[in-house]
């Protein structure tokens, strides 16, 4: 569809390094803009969690500058827009619509499609996750965490995606967009659906829609 994707974004903080799943499509996105929306301190004050969306789709550009605001890259030297420790970057982005599933690849700011299926039902155990427009899971691979025990792993993911869930709301607020973190996700199953590697966690996901 020209300018848009049909959209429930799941993104999960995925690797972007060897996937397993084989791309079938890759979709290059509109650069971000990087200038302009509300100021700061507006998008504090109207910064909220809502759980009921309309069915309109996110045009491109949007989901081109809600992924760079998210865990793009913002620096030439390759750094993003939340920090991570030991700039470890271990998160990864994978992008659910109703016509398939993606991973975003933030050094080539595209969307890696994976499956034309429809995947949202495994977004989230809320019904709402189900219809709306757009889920992020942010998934961590403890591969890219070296030198660390998994209870050091566990602390500096769970710390780490709420950087990365914070920008996702802050453009929400900045761009009139309703938003809502979930930690009640099916993991063993999303771990089956999306074909993550032994060291990849489902820790978050994270659903959007514009406000019923």
């Amino acid at each position: 569809m020209p300018g848009k994707i049909s959209v429930t974004l799941l993104i999960v903080l995925f690797s972007v390094a060897p996937v397993i799943s084989q791309v079938i499509e890759t979709v290059t996105l509109p650069e971000p803009q990087r200038s302009g929306g509300m100021p700061l301190f507006e998008a504090l004050d109207n910064r909220q969690t809502l759980r009921d969306y309309t069915d309109r789709e996110l045009d491109i550009q949007t989901i081109s500058n809600l992924l760079w605001a998210a865990f793009g890259i913002n620096r030439e030297d390759g750094k993003r827009t939340a920090p991570t420790a030991r700039d470890w970057r271990e998160f990864d982005i994978y992008v659910v619509t109703a016509g398939g599933w993606y991973v975003y690849d933030a050094e080539k700011h595209a969307l890696l499609k994976k499956s034309n299926q429809d995947r949202r039902e495994y977004a989230g155990r809320q019904d709402f996750v189900h219809t709306a427009p757009l889920t992020l899971i942010f998934v961590a691979d403890y591969d890219r965490m070296p030198g660390a025990s998994d209870e050091v792993r566990d602390f500096y993911a769970a710390t780490d995606v709420g950087f990365i869930s914070q920008n996702v709301y802050l453009f929400c607020a900045s761009e009139g967009l309703g938003t809502c973190v979930l930690g009640q996700v099916d993991r063993d199953k999303m771990r089956e659906v999306f074909r993550l590697r032994p060291g990849q966690r489902v820790v978050l996901s994270q659903t959007m829609g514009y406000p019923q």
